[in-house]
């Protein structure tokens, strides 16, 4: 037990750069492996949440854009979705490397941007916004026209309904699906170990060390049912928090009306 704890004393935020330089050699631990899987598992975190938090502040934008009559608004939007819904998330990170390392040769303001937590943090950003701004231009065109002409009604216009009537509404609409679309994020930051972004002095992801214990230990059937381990109480977590926003939004409407969340798995990101 105690031998343990040192072990997560030593190893627990190791992947920001704190504790032992030095990965295990020999004899692996099912204590090491946890808490080093679950060092990485920060990384994960990171990537998913800013890129949600950013993304979604785009994918507004972009959904009221595509929504809009305005060709000046739509067509930018629309091409935007449709080139990040088009091609493969695996594909854009590579894209995004080799643009960013142009760059570097440029301008020496974008060093930072050829390093994972920069560079790769970008790619999820905007990918997500495109997947998201689809879900709320869907959202957008449902709103019923009974509460935009009850809004009218009432003298709101313009920005003051958009606010008061259409967002909310867009919301409680786009919900369901948003929270899906923020699951498959955080299971799409595994991707980062794969693309050309360097993890810095072995400072790398969950995946990281996941690939790092099977290589040294020729059994990959420890490691990776850890990383999916934490990735399913990363999900239960999401599920809970957006459950708990769906209800806060579904709040006013009678108990059979109100939507679930529901977790539909796609196919291929």
């Amino acid at each position: 037990m105690n031998t343990c704890i040192q072990t997560i004393q030593d190893y627990g935020l190791r992947s920001l750069g704190y504790g032992e330089r030095l990965l295990p050699r020999e004899g692996f631990t099912l204590c090491e492996q946890f808490t080093l899987i679950g060092s990485g598992m920060i990384w994960n975190v990171y990537f998913g949440v800013f890129a949600l938090s950013f993304g979604f502040v785009l994918a507004t934008l972009l959904g009221v854009g595509k929504a809009s009559t305005n060709p000046l608004f739509h067509k930018p939007a629309a091409w935007f979705i449709f080139l990040f819904r088009g091609s493969p998330l695996f594909i854009q990170f590579f894209f995004g490397y080799f643009l960013f390392l142009s760059l570097k040769q440029q301008a020496p303001m974008f060093n930072a941007f050829s390093a994972a937590w920069l560079g790769a943090l970008v790619v999820l950003f905007l990918n997500t916004a495109a997947y998201t701004g689809e879900i709320f231009y869907g959202a957008l065109q449902s709103v019923p026209k009974g509460d935009v002409e009850a809004a009218d009604a009432y003298g709101l216009s313009g920005w003051t309904r958009f606010k008061r009537v259409i967002w909310p509404t867009m919301l409680r609409l786009a919900w369901p699906a948003y929270t899906n679309e923020a699951i498959f994020l955080f299971h799409a930051t595994t991707l980062v170990f794969f693309t050309g972004f360097p993890a810095q002095q072995q400072r790398g992801d969950a995946l990281y060390y996941a690939s790092y214990f099977a290589d040294k230990t020729f059994n990959p059937f420890i490691p990776y049912p850890i990383l999916a381990g934490y990735f399913i109480l990363l999900t239960l977590v999401i599920i809970g928090l957006f459950g708990a926003i769906n209800k806060r939004l579904n709040r006013h409407l009678p108990q059979e009306q109100r939507q679930k969340i529901r977790l539909r798995p796609n196919l291929i990101r």
